[in-house]
C-alpha cells in the first residue's frame, strides 16, 4: 500500500496552508493586534476558533467525505446541487478569484507607482500577469503540490518570518484595547474570525487536498483520510503561528499607529518603519504570493467540480480557462458590481456551511438523521436570508423580519445559531422516538 514520503506529506500540508492564506488572512490579524492592544492574546484565542479550527475541520471533513457534494447530500440531493454550486460560484469567480487579482494591486502595488501612471492600465497589466501565472499552475494539477507546497508558500512564509523577526527588535509600543476589544475581547475576536469566512473556502480546499494525495498514488480511502486529517492539523498549526506573528506586529505598533482603518495600513506603515521604502516591495511580494496561492486553490477546486457536475462534457482544462478569463475581466471591469451580489450570497450560505461542518464532525457521536440535517440546513439558511434582505437590501418581510430581529445575537449577525441548535436537537429526539416506536411495533408483530 502506497504511503506518502515525509517530503510529499510536508508539501501537501504546506500547500493547504497556502490555499487558506489569502489577502484577508494577511489583513485581519494585524488589525486585531492594533485594535485589541494589550488584549491581543485574549482576542486571538477566540479568533482562532472561527479562523483556524472551523476551516481546518471543514477541510478534513470534505476530504473524508470525498467532496462537498457528498457532505451536503446528507440534507438532500437537490439541496446538494444548489448549495455546492452556490459555494463554488460565490467563493470562486463571484468573489475570491477576481479579488485575489485586484486586492494585492490596490493595497501593495498601486502605492509604489508614480502619480502620473494610469492605474487602469497598470491594473490590467498586473492582473494579466497574475492570472496568467495562476492559469499556468492550475493547468497541471499533478504539479500543483510541488509548485504551491514546495516553492510559492515556503517563499511566502520566509517573507512573513523576516517581517516578524525584524519587528522583535523594535521596542514595542502597546496601546490599550479599543472599542469592543476593551469590553469583550473574547466575543469580538470570535466574530472577527467569523468574518474571514474561511470555513467556506475550506469546503473547496479539502477536496483539492484529497485529490492531491490520491495523485501521489494513495488509493486506499482510509489512508487518504488519515493523511488529510494530519495535513489539516499541520496547516492549522501553521495558520495559528502566522496569525500570532501578524497579530504581534499589530500589537507592537498599536501605540505608533492609532486609528488605522485596516490591516493593510498597519502592515504598510510597519514595513516602512522597519525597512524604509524598500519594505513596500517586500509587502507587495507578500500580498501577491498570499493571493496567488489562494487563487490557484479556488480555480482548481472549481474546475474539478464543474468538470464532474456537467458529466465531463467540458474538460477540466476548459473550465480552468473559463474561470480564469472571467475572473481577469471582472477584476478589471466589473468587480464592484459582482461583489454587490456575491457578498450577500456568501453571507447567507456561510451559516449553513458551519452547521454542516459541526454536524459532519459529530455525526459519529450523535448519528444525525436526514431530518436533523434538513432542520439544521433550513434554519441556518432561512434566518440569514431574512437578515440579509433587511440589512443589505432594506427589504423587510411582514412578521418574519421583526421575529428575526428579536432573536438573540441578531446584532452580531448570529441570529441563526440558537434556532438551528434547537431545531437539530428537536429533530434528533423526534427521530429517536420514531425509531423506538418502529422497533416496538416490529417486536409486537413478531410476537
Amino acid at each position: 500500500m502506497k504511503k506518502l514520503s515525509r517530503s510529499e506529506f510536508s508539501q501537501v500540508s504546506i500547500m493547504l496552508f497556502g490555499l487558506f492564506f489569502g489577502a484577508g488572512n494577511l489583513i485581519f490579524p494585524p488589525l486585531l493586534g492594533n485594535q485589541a492592544g494589550n488584549q491581543t492574546w485574549v482576542a486571538l484565542a477566540s479568533f482562532a476558533v472561527t479562523a483556524v479550527l472551523f476551516p481546518v475541520l471543514g477541510a478534513i471533513l470534505v476530504g473524508k467525505t470525498d467532496g462537498l457534494s457528498n457532505l451536503s447530500n446528507r440534507v438532500g440531493a437537490l439541496f446538494s446541487i444548489f448549495f455546492t454550486t452556490a459555494i463554488y460560484l460565490s467563493i470562486g469567480p463571484g468573489l475570491g478569484i477576481p479579488r485575489a487579482g485586484s486586492v494585492p494591486f490596490e493595497l501593495a502595488i498601486a502605492p509604489l507607482l508614480p502619480e502620473t501612471t494610469s492605474l487602469s492600465l497598470a491594473r490590467l497589466v498586473y492582473t494579466f500577469c497574475f492570472f496568467g501565472l495562476a492559469l499556468w499552475i492550475c493547468l497541471k494539477p499533478t504539479k500543483l503540490v510541488r509548485r504551491v507546497g514546495k516553492y510559492l508558500t515556503p517563499a511566502l512564509l520566509v517573507m512573513i518570518l523576516l517581517l516578524f523577526v525584524r519587528i522583535i527588535f523594535l521596542n514595542p509600543q502597546v496601546a490599550p484595547a479599543l472599542g469592543d476589544y476593551q469590553t469583550s475581547p473574547l466575543t469580538k475576536g470570535f466574530l472577527s474570525g467569523y468574518d474571514t469566512m474561511d470555513a467556506v473556502a475550506a469546503l473547496n480546499f479539502g477536496y483539492v487536498v484529497a485529490l492531491a494525495i490520491k495523485r501521489f498514488g494513495v488509493t486506499d480511502k482510509a489512508e487518504r483520510t488519515r493523511y488529510t486529517v494530519k495535513a489539516g492539523l499541520v496547516a492549522g498549526a501553521l495558520l495559528l503561528l502566522v496569525y500570532a506573528m501578524l497579530s504581534y506586529v499589530g500589537m507592537a505598533t498599536s501605540g505608533l499607529f492609532p486609528g488605522v482603518e485596516n490591516g493593510a495600513q498597519v502592515l504598510s506603515q510597519t514595513v516602512q518603519v522597519l525597512f524604509g521604502k524598500t519594505g513596500l516591495y517586500l509587502l507587495a511580494a507578500i500580498f501577491t504570493l498570499a493571493c496567488l496561492t489562494t487563487c490557484v486553490g479556488l480555480i482548481t477546486s472549481g474546475g474539478e467540480y464543474f468538470h464532474v457536475l456537467f458529466k465531463r462534457k467540458l474538460s477540466y482544462h476548459a473550465w480552468v480557462c473559463i474561470w480564469t478569463f472571467f475572473s481577469f475581466v471582472m477584476a478589471n471591469f466589473g468587480l464592484n458590481t459582482l461583489l454587490a451580489f456575491s457578498v450577500p450570497l456568501l453571507t447567507m450560505i456561510y451559516p449553513v456551511a458551519l452547521v454542516l461542518i459541526v454536524m459532519g464532525m459529530t455525526q459519529g457521536w450523535f448519528g444525525y438523521s436526514k431530518l436533523a440535517y434538513g432542520f439544521g440546513a433550513f434554519f441556518s439558511l432561512a434566518l440569514p436570508l431574512v437578515e440579509m434582505l433587511d440589512k443589505t437590501f432594506k427589504l423587510a418581510l411582514p412578521f418574519l423580519t421583526d421575529l428575526v430581529k428579536s432573536l438573540p445575537l441578531y446584532e452580531q449577525g448570529l441570529s441563526w445559531v440558537l434556532p438551528s441548535l434547537l431545531a437539530v436537537t428537536l429533530a434528533s429526539l423526534l427521530g429517536r422516538v420514531y425509531e423506538k416506536s418502529q422497533q416496538k411495533d416490529q417486536v409486537g408483530q413478531e410476537i
